[in-house]
């Protein structure tokens, strides 16, 4: 994030090459908005999904309101470090996330007219950047096709961008008295606003003319369909990832770190915080015998000082290299996470040729079957024991588990919203890539 408190709106000049031909050549033009570019799980979607338009021929750029963006990729980032300073006072005392920083989406709203791109991709749109209530109004109005990705809940409750651990269901009839308004992100300390922000968002996110929903997994896709946001249609792409990066790789980890007669659980979180499940590998620990070792990893400084002892703690890495080592040296990953859209770590696993075992939690169970790991019931400690006895006990799956990762290529999922894409385009009657399947599953 750029350390200038001024009002700027940048146009990114790390734009490498001339990959895909000039301007005029291009078919397809896309401009994506989110929080980040390139840093975080969305933000390294939004990149990638620009390299797959230049491979393609077509043009993408990256509005975004913090932190910087990478090299080799067109961007306009548009967000101060004051104008979050003063979203997040906005919606610690006013309990009103979403509804300042009406300068910047004006600036915003200005570059987008003068981009002109054909399709708008919006990612996330909270996180103390944007006003969804300026910009929606000009979205009803653009007459440009909206595609809009769904990483969270946010969308559509009053306040949460997760609900599912408290079981809360208040956003199918409207929010208010809202449980978790002041301990959980996006943190409205001091007011609980959560019913007039239900209200406000509810009217502005619905009457988008041409607007399509994408989820990464079915489960969030439901519940799409059962809010206000189930007037537009929903299609499920599910997340991706590299798999020339997570892929088996011995490299001698279990040696060097001593564990050569151990059956090994691996957990990995970017956060352990408590709807990730950090308990329930205490509760493994202190109840597996000898033989088995844990391993978790994105651990804090803090939580390495308090970790259990018959746990191996690594810190958080951003290096797939280190991660698909670990994967792969892991008997069985166990992803114990109470709420969830649809966690990539369950692919990166199968992808290092590890099986999986999961609470039946969200998204969390759709890239999990019989031939690559165990679901038990969210929360069952004892369930989850008696899978990884019964997993340590079955023959290996490292080949099933590679192919049930193969489904998860990132570079297929992208070419997924590429189809999508140029379906809308032909849907308005408007020119797109010919020889293309544009066939796409609502």
């Amino acid at each position: 994030m750029s350390g200038t408190a001024s009002w700027y709106f940048e146009i990114g000049c790390h734009y490498g090459g001339n990959p895909g031909g000039s301007q005029e050549d291009r078919d397809l033009k896309v401009l994506q908005i989110n929080t980040v570019c390139g840093s975080g799980s969305v933000g390294r979607i939004t990149v990638d999904i620009v390299h797959a338009l230049e491979e393609a021929g077509d043009e993408g750029m990256i509005a975004f309101g913090r932190r910087q963006a990478p090299e080799g990729v067109k961007t306009w980032k548009f967000g101060t470090n004051l104008d979050m300073g003063v979203h997040v006072l906005h919606t610690f005392f006013k309990g009103e996330h979403g509804f300042a920083s009406s300068k910047q989406t004006a600036r915003l709203i200005e570059k987008i007219k003068e981009y002109d791109p054909d399709i708008i991709h919006l990612h996330n749109i909270h996180g103390f950047y944007l006003d969804v209530e300026q910009l929606f109004r000009y979205l009803k109005t653009s007459g440009k096709p909206v595609v809009w990705t769904l990483h969270d809940c946010w969308s559509f409750t009053g306040h949460c961008a997760h609900f599912d651990y408290i079981g809360c269901m208040k956003w199918k009839t409207g929010c208010g008295s809202c449980p978790q308004y002041k301990n959980v992100y996006p943190y409205a300390l001091f007011k609980d606003n959560s019913a007039g922000n239900y209200k406000r968002k509810k009217d502005a996110f619905t009457g988008v003319p041409d607007l399509t929903v994408v989820t990464p997994s079915r489960w969030l896709a439901g519940y799409v369909r059962e809010s206000y946001l189930g007037e537009y249609p929903v299609q499920v792409i599910p997340n991706g990832i590299a798999l020339d990066r997570f892929r088996p790789v011995n490299g001698g980890l279990r040696k060097r770190l001593g564990f050569e007669n151990k059956y090994i659980l691996l957990g990995v979180a970017s956060m352990w915080e408590e709807r990730k499940g950090y308990a329930y590998f205490e509760q493994l620990a202190d109840r597996l015998d000898d033989s088995y070792q844990i391993i978790l990893i994105g651990l804090s400084k803090r939580k390495l000082k308090t970790l259990h002892p018959r746990i191996h703690g690594v810190m958080r890495t951003n290096s797939m290299e280190e991660l698909a080592e670990y994967y792969s040296m892991a008997d069985a990953y166990v992803n114990t996470t109470l709420e969830d859209t649809f966690p990539t770590t369950n692919l990166e696993a199968l992808a290092c040729g590890t099986p999986v075992i999961t609470f039946a939690t969200g998204g969390s169970v759709e890239s999990v079957d019989a031939s690559c790991g165990k679901i038990v019931p969210k929360g069952d400690i004892e369930a989850l024991i008696q899978a990884i006895e019964e997993l340590r006990g079955e023959p290996d799956k490292k080949e099933a588990c590679l192919r049930r990762a193969a489904g998860y290529d990132k570079d297929d999922r992208f070419q997924d919203y590429l189809k999508l894409y140029r379906s809308l385009l032909e849907r308005q009657g408007r020119q797109a890539v010919p020889g293309q399947n544009t066939g796409t599953e609502q």
